[in-house]
């Protein structure tokens, strides 16, 4: 019994996760168009907290890996070595620790007003449960001026699988959500 309420609770937990909406937000003023390369910001991925447990070179270069395809894919080329792109771009994988209250109600009478009610007394179980967030944010700043131009960001669960393709796969396509957004509509 108690199996399958854990399992539920992760399956809520699951399902408000990905009803998240990607965040991502831009200035208006800046033509879009006129960006044709870009070159990372060192250091080009932040870790918060800065925390060991959750650094790696693997991580790293898994997120890079991923956002130099997706800026590909929307016409933008890498700046030639030792030159400055036309957008500079960093990174941050943010970890945090969240908790969700789970109740469970057990019991309860049944029957109705004409043949009498019956059953065993209603009570309720709440559990915390616990579970790590993982948000990776993009921004894209101009390499003239260094003002940041765009900014997306999207979180999910944070993997447990020791499995090294699962883990690029999760960074893969959270990077993905992140820049369908880029570059932005303007609505007038």
């Amino acid at each position: 019994m108690f199996r399958r309420l854990v399992v539920l609770a992760v399956a809520a937990l699951l399902s408000a996760c990905a009803a998240n909406q990607v965040n991502h937000d831009f200035d208006a003023s800046r033509d879009f168009a006129a960006y044709r390369s870009w070159s990372w910001k060192e250091p080009a991925l932040q870790y918060r907290p800065d925390d060991p447990r959750i650094k790696s070179d693997l991580t790293e270069q898994r997120i890079r890996e991923s956002v130099g395809d997706q800026l590909d894919q929307r016409g933008l080329r890498p700046a030639a070595a030792g030159t400055r792109g036309d957008l500079s771009v960093q990174t941050y994988l943010i970890v945090e620790q969240r908790q969700q209250q789970v109740t469970t109600s057990y019991g309860g009478g049944y029957g109705n007003p004409w043949n009498g009610y019956w059953g065993a007394p209603m009570y309720n179980e709440t559990r915390n449960v616990s579970y790590k967030v993982a948000t990776i944010q993009i921004d894209l700043l101009d390499g003239k001026d260094g003002k940041l131009v765009w900014r997306g960001s999207d979180e999910q669960l944070l993997s447990g699988s020791p499995n090294p393709e699962d883990r690029s796969n999760a960074i893969h396509e959270t990077v993905t959500r992140i820049l369908a957004n880029y570059p932005p509509k303007l609505t007038h």
